[in-house]
């Protein structure tokens, strides 16, 4: 299952969130990682053993964090499996009809969480601009046109 980066990561909302977090943002962005990371687990060791009731916390958790970062594929993955397994313990039935959904969490937040680490890290490469410092403009300054 391939995820394409520009449909998985609303790039307005994480740059929002990372203004209105400022110094803060990559401590919660690492909070979010392991928040996840944990959430995931939990979310499959439920699935595995047909526990409905135990999918709706790290769900719903995983989807709140994953929106504060304009992940919305990865919420909406997680709201879904939500709401399927809130449906399960009303019904008092086992979450079969989440399996499909619990199988794509995984790599959808993998594949999310790389992107938001490679966005947020203070070394990430950078393309450099024509003409900028050190660089020379292609015909540029002191040649003549």
């Amino acid at each position: 299952m391939s995820f394409e980066g520009n449909t998985l990561v609303d790039w307005t909302a994480f740059s929002k969130a990372r203004a209105e977090l400022g110094a803060g943002f990559v401590r919660i962005l690492g909070y979010f990682r392991e928040d996840g990371v944990k959430s995931v687990a939990a979310i499959e060791a439920a699935m595995r053993g047909g526990n409905a009731a135990a999918l709706v916390i790290p769900a719903h958790t995983l989807k709140g964090e994953a929106r504060q970062f304009g992940a919305e594929p990865l919420a909406a993955l997680a709201e879904h499996i939500e709401t399927i397994g809130r449906d399960c313990v009303e019904k008092q039935d086992t979450p079969d009809q989440a399996l499909e959904h619990v199988v794509k969490l995984r790599p959808c937040f993998e594949a999310t969480l790389s992107l938001l680490e490679r966005e947020s890290n203070p070394l990430k490469e950078r393309r450099p601009v024509a003409g900028g410092f050190g660089r020379r403009a292609p015909g540029g300054f002191g040649r003549a046109g």
